[in-house]
């Protein structure tokens, strides 16, 4: 079951399409949350604020993202998902024009909460198309380039983000993002079809009980325990990232940009052989050998003092292949758990469930995490421990998942 017929035919041309479509709207909705990590640097003396109000500015996105993917997962199969998909990316792209206009650090939480409970939803509608339209046998290689989007936002939003945050102001990059998003959402109006084939399967139960049922089921809720932990490790480590690559290894903060592109490119390159290799050798083995090389260099990195830039870019490369490994098939593995009528609900809550550990873990981050006054980060090797922990036991949740999948199919 875990290689791909030889014989399978390619994908079609809209397809492909579909493939790029939803890998170019999951970039927009990674970058406008990942692009807020870099530019701790520049917010914690810019807005005056310490880390633990960062990490909060963080951590707001993601619980409200959660409390709306809730909220959504009892209706989610109810409607056209592609209606569905341009109703959450209006209200992040308007909350994303907010943060580009926030005056204060008040104002940039409130927005933060706003572009969270539209754009939280939208990677759970995501998976939930693609797990409709393509096979299983296919869906490690369709979410290698769909999770593309984790590097380009890396290669190309980041450091052009933080290009335009040094030379202009730290608005300029969430303006950047929601222009393109709006760019976007045309295409998607125009080109994308329906997605409406669940709707076929009746269920004579009202919002409520369809979420009821959802969260009742034994092999969901071990799917959403699984996902609490794997939302741990990037949570907690991100947020002060860049922050501790200027302060603790003393990289220049003008030299940021070339770790994130030098890192997105072999990412962009992995990325599609990763998922082609985890529909060959087998999702979990895939995540077996992602997750045992990301805690190798998550503890080599949160050890580090100065360091070298050529070093820190070895480093990194090594390391978020290895979290790619893990988020590819990952996903890929867990798209397999739903049935095809619960797909929308069950992706809604695993978003929520995945947003509110990781707005917790990056909440309590802050509160490990001390900043003395020349900037220099403290406990941040705890950080590093306390994910391996997460790591280690997230390998064992997901042999469970496995098992339940190939019994399944």
């Amino acid at each position: 079951m875990s290689e791909v017929n030889k014989k399978e035919k390619v994908f079609t041309g809209y397809e492909m399409f579909l493939i790029a479509i939803l890998a170019f709207l999951q970039f927009t909705i990674i970058l406008d949350f990942m692009v807020l990590s870099p530019l701790s640097a520049i917010l914690l003396p810019e807005l005056n604020i310490t880390p633990a109000q960062f990490s909060l500015v963080v951590s707001v996105y993601a619980i409200s993202a959660g409390l709306s993917g809730l909220l959504a997962a009892g209706f989610a199969d109810k409607y056209d998902r592609k209606k569905l998909l341009l109703f959450f990316y209006t209200g992040f792209i308007l909350g994303t024009f907010l943060c580009g206009f926030a005056p204060d650090y008040n104002s940039l939480l409130i927005a933060r909460i706003i572009t969270g409970i539209f754009g939280g939803v939208i990677g759970a509608i995501i998976f939930a198309i693609t797990t409709d339209v393509f096979k299983l046998q296919v869906r490690g290689r369709v979410m290698g380039f769909i999770q593309m989007a984790f590097a380009a936002s890396q290669v190309l939003g980041i450091p052009v983000g933080l290009y335009l945050a040094n030379k202009t102001n730290w608005h300029s990059p969430f303006i950047l993002i929601a222009s393109i998003s709006v760019i976007v959402y045309v295409i998607i109006i125009w080109k994308v079809k329906p997605v409406v084939e669940h709707l076929a399967i009746k269920k004579n139960i009202t919002s409520f009980q369809h979420f009821k049922q959802t969260i009742s089921k034994k092999r969901y809720i071990t799917g959403f325990a699984a996902t609490t932990l794997l939302a741990t490790g990037g949570f907690m480590l991100m947020p002060f990232g860049s922050a501790f690559t200027v302060n603790n290894l003393k990289i220049e903060l003008d030299h940021l940009p070339i770790i994130y592109v030098i890192t997105g490119l072999f990412t962009i390159v992995a990325g599609p052989i990763i998922g082609k290799l985890s529909d060959r050798v087998g999702k979990y083995n895939m995540f077996i050998a992602g997750s045992i090389l990301s805690m190798i260099m998550v503890v080599i990195y949160c050890n580090l003092e100065a360091t070298p830039l050529w070093a820190v870019i070895v480093i990194n490369v090594i390391l978020f292949i290895g979290i790619t490994s893990r988020i590819i098939s990952a996903s890929a593995l867990m798209s397999a758990v739903p049935e095809p009528a619960d797909r929308g609900a069950f992706m809604g809550i695993n978003s929520s469930v995945q947003q509110f550990s990781g707005g917790i873990a990056a909440f309590f981050a802050g509160l490990i995490v001390v900043q003395e006054d020349s900037g220099y980060l403290d406990h941040y090797d705890w950080l590093g421990y306390v994910v391996v922990v997460a790591m280690i036991i997230t390998v064992f949740m997901l042999s469970f998942i496995n098992k339940m999948v190939m019994k399944k199919e």
